[in-house]
């Protein structure tokens, strides 16, 4: 019986190559990982026993100069009714994000949102109604004194009034960054990540950003998505204008050149088979 020795049987440049080879697809491979850490709340135990965690308080938004409020008056005469809600759809620009694409339950901004601008000094105008302050209060409130105006002159109108510039903006390492238009005022992290599809493989779970006005100042709060503690933050619910950003993980960076690691990879397989086939038929 023959006994073949390897280190005999190939010669020394081949044995360089394949170590070469090795180190290579060992980098390769590296390269190609993904991040393990993207499971969302890991301190929760994966059994089916019941765990509560406190909810942050919600915060009711108020109405500020600027807001753009969609109005609608219902009545028991269609003819007033049509009156009422003659400029309900007047259009006011919004500075606004990517409109390619529609997001069940909400809506990127475009260049044009409708309703009631509020003014300067805190006002809106309405058919018949005429001037209402609605400055610093919720629309709740404005629903209600709307309602009791208009009762002065229709029989049991049904009145409603929502934010149609509740806008928030999602950045970074989500499947459709955008600027959001939401569908309701109680919006939190969660609501608003959902609607920008998610994070990406690459996002960063652990420190999320989020960025608020805070009068002539910016607020700037992190949060762990992997930490079921994020319900209790007092952030968790949004305000209008707020900015969340997700960052991109130390992954992000060696996706960027995926296509220069798919050549090695295929450079790598190749030097490989072609030292099996030589050191064969050297055998």
């Amino acid at each position: 019986m023959r006994i073949i020795n390897y280190e005999n049987y190939c010669s020394k440049p081949f044995r360089s190559l394949l170590h070469l080879s090795g180190a290579i697809l060992s980098l390769c491979l590296f390269a190609c990982s993904t991040p393990k850490n993207i499971t969302y709340f890991q301190d929760m135990a994966d059994t089916a026993r019941l765990r509560s965690v406190s909810q942050a308080e919600y915060y009711t938004p108020t109405i500020q100069p600027d807001d753009i409020l969609q109005v609608t008056i219902q009545t028991l005469d269609p003819t007033a009714t049509a009156l009422l809600n003659q400029n309900a759809t007047a259009s006011w620009p919004v500075a606004g994000g990517n409109t390619n694409s529609a997001v069940p339950g909400g809506t990127p901004v475009g260049n044009n949102v409708t309703g009631y601008l509020v003014d300067k000094n805190g006002y809106v105008i309405l058919p018949l109604i005429g001037k209402v302050l609605v400055k610093d209060k919720t629309t709740d409130k404005v629903r209600d004194e709307i309602n009791t105006k208009a009762a002065e002159y229709y029989k049991d109108p049904i009145v409603n009034v929502r934010f149609a510039n509740f806008k928030v903006t999602v950045l970074g390492e989500v499947n459709r960054p955008s600027t959001y238009v939401m569908p309701n005022e109680k919006v939190t992290l969660l609501d608003a990540i959902g609607m920008a599809g998610d994070l990406t493989i690459y996002g960063k779970r652990e420190n999320v950003l989020l960025v608020r006005e805070n009068g002539k100042n910016k607020d700037f709060i992190r949060f762990n998505l992997n930490d079921s503690h994020t319900f209790s933050s007092p952030y968790f619910y949004l305000h209008q204008g707020d900015v969340v950003y997700v960052e991109p993980n130390k992954y992000k960076v060696a996706s960027q050149d995926i296509s220069q690691v798919r050549k090695w990879s295929l450079i790598t397989a190749g030097l490989t088979l072609l030292i099996v086939i030589v050191s064969r038929v050297n055998f």
